[in-house]
């Protein structure tokens, strides 16, 4: 998953590389907090360019009590850059209005991709403090410059004319991609609709402020204590040993820990014998966030009635269609249209694989119903006969070290020329993380990468992908990027060992990873990965078929011991097994976009839901109330819909599945693992950000539209291409 900065309040800031603040109350804050200021001017590291190589942030330098003035001074200082745009007695051109936009608000750009990138990956009691507090007042900074007439007279007086400026392409689509951007947050109201939106935004950005600390501390809260070493029989000595470590952490010696992953299944679950156990574990996770202080059911509803509301104010029948307008599917109809067609396929083919574990239950001697916290438990006893595999077993040739170094990055040498040379004498904000700086074909240095692997206590859970800096040609900044997952590290000494799953995600987040380190545009707006939201999937997705190509295998499946590589028929096991349990994965999933898409096709005079009972109703009138295969997420922690930056758009992995599958049976037609291959593919879909619309490029590299063929051989429902 990319991970973006517009998930939250600031996320107008950074697109628009621009912001405004009301007039008094921005004085107000600003006078107040000038003494602060003032004070730590001279050491905040954050009001000056960083002199690290490519402005890396300086952890080393980076304290807390830094974040708060630099973001009081940061919206000062914007604020007055906005009001000299808006406000310019000479005619709006695109140099002093667009061009200055683009320049606008170095301060609170810096001191934002630090401070929100570390609330996500290094979360701690003071930083979500200050999270809180700056909530309402970075939305009101955001909607003080969509919400400005004069700025916006300014903006479309040029969008009016940009056809008779003499505009390159990349600068007219700018001018466009503003003026969208600014109407559709309400550049065209009236001062009553302003001031209502207004509110809507600033109770919006406080409630998903909220939605999300709740959930990092629902992460810690719901750890499953387990007393006796017995109760974990079929864990590893390695994973029994971690969950020791982390219980002794948290004060509980003698005892073991098990933390909760971010979705409803866990996949310690395919392992613990002890069923009561594995039930603890499953309603651990699926009941999270619904009780308690950090009860989300109140706050959920009210974000999908705030976005109805705010879609009605701005034209739109419902959220959905207000979102979907500028992406590549347009209509939720065609959201519905899309997954609709597949639920029936889905369900029968995720009927009779409880069959089959129904089946194997019995086998074993059980006497129950399967449910959700057995489902994978005997899907693994199913897996292992019809492919006589142990999972176990396959883990000791992905060590973690290897599957990075001599399977990613290898990959990506052979296939677009760039090399990772580690860089630890630069800071990092956690001795987990890693720096590379990387190199191109020609031995010029072009970004940095920040590898944050690990979970840990304080990092939310999933797997993205962020910047510290972003590219822009006019501002000479090169990429500063981070991927960040949550895999299990072994105790200390010990290999980490881990699943094909997880080492596809590291080259998936690494796709996330070249799309913006290969980014090679001139406006900070249009750059890295600002595409819409069912297309930024796409160059990660592409990335994980690569991960089983026979020559990348080969460099990275090795024995953690012996070096050995792994053998052929445990590989061909490996590969045929993909295709196992994909009704349960597919159906979870899209159980989870449906739940995504019905949240946010509700009217703006829709009643407050209860999310129990809106859930059962949705699953129920789409067919795919299993009860056994629950969605992947539910609402009250579902943080790609509710926490704003995948709302109505959870639907994009599979839209975005379309074209990587696409795209990538292209390649292997064309030649496959080839230099000439990687750079047509960098060319055209990587390195042009949002400097023309999505379709263009991808038409740019395949030649014509994608078609569904390549997605339906991947899931393996089909076997060639008609």
């Amino acid at each position: 998953m990319r991970k973006t900065l517009l998930a939250t309040a600031i996320g107008a800031v950074l697109s628009l590389s621009a912001c405004s603040d009301n007039t008094a109350p921005t004085q107000q804050a600003n006078q107040a907090a000038a003494p602060a200021v003032a004070e730590v001017t001279v050491t905040n590291p954050f009001f000056k360019k960083s002199t690290l190589p490519f402005e890396a942030p300086n952890f080393a330098e980076i304290k807390d009590e830094h974040f708060l003035p630099a973001f009081e001074e940061g919206m000062k200082q914007h604020m007055a850059e906005i009001e000299a745009i808006a406000n310019n007695p000479e005619p709006a051109t695109f140099e002093n209005t667009f061009v200055a936009m683009e320049k606008s608000g170095e301060l609170l750009t810096r001191v934002s991709r630090v401070f929100y990138n570390l609330t996500g990956t290094d979360s701690n009691e003071e930083r979500r403090k200050i999270q809180s507090e700056l909530a309402p007042r970075m939305a009101a900074h955001s909607d003080n410059i969509s919400l400005n007439p004069a700025l916006f007279a300014r903006i479309e007086s040029v969008y009016n004319a940009r056809n008779d400026l003499g505009l390159d392409a990349e600068s007219k689509r700018l001018v466009e991609v503003y003026y969208e951007r600014f109407v559709r947050s309400g550049a065209k109201l009236s001062e009553e609709q302003k001031t209502a939106i207004r509110a809507l935004n600033e109770e919006h950005s406080t409630l998903t402020n909220k939605f999300g600390q709740n959930l990092l501390a629902e992460t810690r809260n719901i750890a499953v204590i387990v007393d006796t070493v017995e109760e974990l029989d079929g864990l590893s000595q390695a994973q029994i040993t971690a969950a020791a470590n982390a219980a002794k952490e948290r004060g509980h010696d003698g005892k073991f820990l098990l933390n909760i992953t971010n979705t409803t299944r866990q996949p310690i679950l395919t392992s613990l014998n002890n069923r009561e156990l594995r039930q603890r574990v499953w309603e651990a996770s699926a009941n999270r966030a619904q009780s308690g202080e950090n009860d989300n059911t109140a706050i959920v509803a009210r974000l999908a009635q705030l976005r109805a509301e705010r879609a009605k104010l701005l034209g739109y029948d419902n959220w959905a269609a207000y979102t979907l307008e500028t992406n590549m599917a347009q209509t939720p109809q065609a959201v519905y249209d899309m997954l609709g067609s597949m639920v029936p396929a889905v369900v029968a083919n995720t009927q009779q694989e409880q069959a089959a574990i129904q089946a194997m239950i019995r086998e074993k001697g059980g006497d129950f119903e399967v449910q959700p916290w057995d489902w994978e438990y005997y899907a693994e006893f199913v897996r292992q006969a019809k492919y006589d595999l142990d999972e176990n077993e396959v883990k000791k040739y992905f060590e973690f070290n290897r599957v990075l170094k001599d399977g990613a990055f290898y990959y990506m040498n052979r296939f677009y020329g760039i090399r990772f040379e580690p860089r630890p004498d630069l800071p990092v904000y956690h001795p987990d993380v890693e720096v590379y700086e990387v190199f191109d074909a020609d031995g010029k240095s072009i970004a940095l990468f920040y590898a944050d692997y690990f979970a840990r206590e304080g990092k939310r859970g999933g797997a993205w992908m962020s910047s510290f800096v972003g590219q822009s040609h006019l501002t000479g900044q090169k990429p500063v990027v981070v991927n960040v997952m949550n895999i299990p590290k072994a105790p200390e000494g010990e290999p980490t060992l881990i699943s094909y799953d997880h080492t596809t995600t590291i080259f998936h987040e690494l796709g996330h990873g070249v799309h913006g380190i290969f980014s090679n545009v001139k406006y900070p707006t249009l750059a890295m990965t600002a595409v819409s939201r069912d297309f930024v999937e796409f160059p990660s997705t592409f990335e994980e078929d690569w991960a089983q190509h026979p020559e990348i295998l080969a460099n990275y499946a090795k024995h953690y011991q012996t070096g050995e590589a792994i053998p052929a028929d445990l590989l061909d096991k490996v590969m045929r097994s993909r295709s196992f349990n994909q009704g349960f994965d597919t159906l979870e999933y899209i159980s989870a976009a449906l739940l995504d898409m019905d949240w946010h096709t509700l009217s703006a005079d829709a009643p407050l839901q209860d999310p129990k009972a809106f859930e059962a109703a949705s699953l129920k009138k789409h067919g795919v109330d299993l009860n056994a295969v629950p969605p992947r997420y539910k609402t009250n922690f579902f943080s790609h819909s509710m926490g704003g930056g995948y709302s109505a758009g959870y639907y994009a992995y599979m839209w975005s599945e379309i074209l990587a599958a696409d795209a990538f049976a292209h390649v292997q037609k064309n030649g496959g693992l080839t230099r000439e291959n990687g750079d047509h593919y960098r060319k055209n879909i990587l390195a042009v950000g949002n400097s023309r619309p999505t379709m263009e490029s991808y038409k740019a590299f395949r030649g014509q539209e994608p078609t569904t063929d390549a997605l339906l051989i991947r899931r393996g429902l089909k076997t060639k291409i008609d």
